[in-house]
């Protein structure tokens, strides 16, 4: 470890550090690890969904022409398919467009403007309303209550998910908190997966608030980086069992899975939920997009069909989360300037500075043409109180370029961690 280093050998790591900033900023770089996006290579996985149906074959198994108009729940063959994947019934999971966000941004509109079920009021009549949000999180989970002027309250995540004892006492006391954000298999950005305590203290608590919800996104469920499949509890079962059923909502897609910009997003509830979901959603849809759903399911095949493909997935970026584990090891590794996640699955590495450098180390990064995640983004408002959370996104870039960004990465974290080192002696 360098923490206990003197002025002198601090002088020359940082020298070291500076000369090595020079050379990189001599190589023209334009790399960029901002966005957990799936690789051309994990893309092209699914090229044969560019050929599904196929001609003529536009029937879904009870014989309906997915060509047309209804089908709101979405094509049952493909929610039998996800049902046990989302450890959601069949019956009460509904398939629909490409994206899970879409889906999280809508039931927040839906509980804004139209009454739950077990809720006293709708959320816009409630007066002013909280959400609680797992720090480090997923910024565009921040951003939908942003947009609606929201309160975020933070809860720190640890190993075992969200800090339960905080979680358990604030919506014990508080009924303007109505909703928390969960990321509970291989979290974004730490990689988190929640203990079953953890699913089951959320299931089963007391809330204040009689229509509070659990936005339980489960974007990660079968995104596996090691041998070890990780298993979670299941959170609708257990809230139901409990008597709270209508306390969830479960979200998936397929994003990740086939292709990112044209695959099918998943909501999950209660018998009560999913009504009241579908009686809003009749609103404005007449039906999802019925062929993609059909040419997924003839794609996957079953879940079986699923874990298979996303054993290819692993055998693209399973490499790139090792390249990166690996140069930060061998660059960071005893200098007291970092630690970071070690993820089982899902789509980033978290990467933690000393307090007050996370914010330098991006802008150092960007200088030398290795754009970052801003600093803050893992937190509400973009706002990391310690100033020293990054995310790293090894998926999208190739092998080499994504070695090149880590290695720059690191010399940025040495520049500014010896510099206020240097300071602080």
């Amino acid at each position: 470890m360098t923490t206990d280093l003197g002025a002198q050998d601090l002088t020359a790591l940082l020298d070291s550090a500076r000369q090595d900033y020079s050379e990189l900023a001599g190589r023209g770089l334009k790399l960029d690890l901002t966005r957990g996006k799936p690789s051309p290579d994990q893309l092209d996985l699914a090229d044969d969904l560019l050929t599904l149906p196929g001609s003529k074959q536009f029937k879904a198994a009870d014989g309906t022409d997915t060509r047309n108009y209804g089908g709101l729940n979405g094509l049952l063959e493909l929610r039998e398919i996800f049902a046990g994947l989302l450890q959601v019934p069949v019956a009460q999971l509904v398939a629909a467009g490409n994206s899970s966000l879409e889906l999280m941004h809508d039931a927040f509109v839906q509980a804004l403007l139209s009454k739950l079920p077990g809720a006293e009021s709708r959320w816009v009549d409630a007066g002013p309303i909280k959400f609680l949000a797992p720090v480090p999180g997923y910024d565009r989970h921040f951003s939908i209550c942003e947009r609606f002027g929201i309160e975020m309250i933070p809860v720190p995540m640890d190993e075992n998910g969200p800090d339960m004892d905080l979680v358990t006492r604030l919506v014990a006391d508080d009924a303007s908190i109505k909703g928390i954000w969960a990321i509970p298999k291989y979290s974004n950005p730490t990689g988190v997966t929640y203990s079953d305590e953890v699913v089951r203290r959320l299931a089963e608590m007391p809330t204040a608030a009689p229509d509070f919800r659990i936005f339980w996104d489960n974007a990660y469920s079968v995104h596996h980086l090691t041998d070890e499949r990780v298993e979670i509890a299941d959170i609708l079962g257990l809230a139901t069992a409990a008597g709270h059923a209508d306390r969830v909502f479960v979200f998936g897609s397929t994003s990740k899975i086939t292709l990112a910009g044209a695959g099918v997003g998943f909501f999950g509830a209660s018998e009560a939920n999913v009504k009241w979901w579908l009686s809003n959603l009749s609103k404005r849809s007449i039906g999802p997009d019925k062929v993609n759903q059909l040419r997924h399911a003839a794609f996957l095949g079953s879940a079986e069909g699923v874990l298979a493909h996303m054993d290819k997935h692993r055998a693209v970026i399973g490499p790139k989360f090792e390249a990166t584990l690996r140069i930060l090891g061998e660059q960071l590794g005893g200098t007291g300037l970092a630690t970071w996640t070690e993820p089982k699955g899902g789509y980033f590495v978290t990467l933690e500075v000393p307090e007050g450098c996370a914010s330098a180390v991006v802008a150092r990064a960007a200088e030398i043409g290795v754009v970052l995640t801003p600093a803050g983004a893992t937190h509400p408002l973009g706002q990391d109180p310690k100033d020293s959370v990054i995310r790293i996104a090894p998926t999208f870039p190739g092998l080499a370029d994504l070695e090149a960004a880590v290695q720059a990465l690191a010399t940025c974290v040495k520049l500014v961690g010896y510099e206020q080192r240097l300071k602080q002696q």
